[in-house]
């Protein structure tokens, strides 16, 4: 490509970048005109539109280096410990800290929230949840706490060796976590991300089944830090967007590897084997839109039910209650659900997030939406 060209395109993503300045004026997905998939989102288009789902986020910017923070996920406003729900974990590729995976494998339920944070802060994420477990009403004889927190490596745009994030920053994303629209972009921990050569972040995205394929809702959350050829509904948009050096991707520190966290929330009734099942075609979502799950990434869904009949009550040994769970052949509408609200949860933390510059002068720009733009409307129609 000639040097001209390549200015001309540098000024562009700039120029168009600077028009969507903040994540309040950088549209979603949807708000920008493209539909993904064909299944209908909730009323928010958010994990959230999953009954009694909460989330949190505390953003930690602090001077020039510290671009890091935490994201909390609440299956349920009660005492999680003592109403443990089933779930699910499925791992693509496993070069990640996903800690408290190894108990929701053998057990099948989920008994503290989800945690997601920087690589070196999972230590310290998971204390806080102890903490946080052993303090709640009803809890007092409590003497095992299975934390779950995952995490991505935001180390590019954050001095991650500084590790900031302390247990009273957990704890306040806990706290703040709430029903309703849910931030998206660099806040919590997508604050420092970055994914497929732009900035990337915290996405999140919901689909409503019909009333005859059990009128059911699957919610997504996503922490974005992964590479690959960026694709939206198809289309190569990398080819377009980035330039290319003697036949190859130009390859930003950071951007070949990187990792994605996707946890996923239904109120279907379901059993842990069929949510580890839900939790796969979840991670759909990344290939979807250009990922491959690459040697240095760290690809991991966690899936649970927050339907009221499937959760273990407490000092239950012997389970007498009559449980109805979902059959597999009633699954498919749910897979389809769980990839459809993923590939959009991964565009919605491209399209939210902002510029950044971080830790020793490290830069990254958003994903310039005018040029995306200008380029999806001389597409042919499908």
């Amino acid at each position: 490509m000639r040097p001209g060209v390549i200015l001309f395109l540098t000024f562009q993503l700039l120029f168009f970048s600077s028009l969507y300045s903040d994540e309040e004026s950088r549209p979603r997905v949807r708000e920008f005109g493209l539909r993904v998939g064909v299944m209908e989102p909730g009323p928010l288009n958010a994990i959230t539109d999953v009954p009694g789902v909460l989330v949190g986020h505390k953003t930690l910017i602090q001077g020039k280096s510290i671009r890091t923070g935490v994201t909390a996920i609440i299956p349920h406003p009660g005492n999680i410990f003592q109403e443990k729900v089933p779930a699910g974990i499925y791992v693509a590729n496993g070069y990640g800290k996903l800690m408290g995976s190894t108990q929701v494998d053998e057990l099948g339920y989920l008994e503290t929230p989800v945690i997601l944070t920087n690589t070196l802060s999972v230590p310290v994420a998971a204390e806080a949840v102890i903490d946080y477990i052993l303090s709640l009403p009803g809890n007092e004889q409590v003497e095992s706490v299975n934390p779950v927190v995952g995490e991505t490596n935001d180390g590019w745009l954050n001095d991650i060796r500084a590790r900031v994030v302390k247990k009273q920053h957990i704890l306040e994303a806990i706290k703040d976590a709430a029903s309703g629209p849910v931030a998206e972009g660099s806040v919590g921990a997508g604050t420092g991300t970055t994914c497929f050569r732009f900035k990337g972040g915290i996405g999140t995205a919901s689909r409503k089944l019909p009333e005859k394929r059990g009128g059911w809702t699957v919610g997504v959350l996503v922490q974005t830090n992964f590479g690959g050829v960026l694709q939206i509904k198809g289309l190569l948009v990398e080819e377009y967007l980035k330039t290319k050096a003697s036949g190859e991707l130009d390859q930003t520190p950071g951007q070949e590897g990187g990792s994605c966290m996707i946890i996923v929330a239904t109120d279907a009734p379901l059993d842990s084997r069929n949510l580890k099942r839900l939790a796969k075609r979840a991670l759909l979502g990344i290939a979807r839109t250009g990922g491959y799950y690459s040697n240095g990434s760290g690809d991991y869904a966690v899936a649970f039910s927050t339907a009221p009949q499937v959760r273990l009550q407490p000092r239950e040994r012997v389970l007498t209650q009559k449980i109805e769970v979902v059959r597999n052949e009633a699954m498919s509408s749910l897979f389809q659900a769980a990839a459809e609200a993923s590939e959009e949860a991964i565009l919605n933390s491209m399209f939210k997030a902002t510029r950044m510059i971080g830790h020793e002068g490290h830069t990254i720009e958003p994903l310039p939406l005018e040029v995306l733009k200008t380029w999806l409307d001389k597409q042919p129609d499908d």
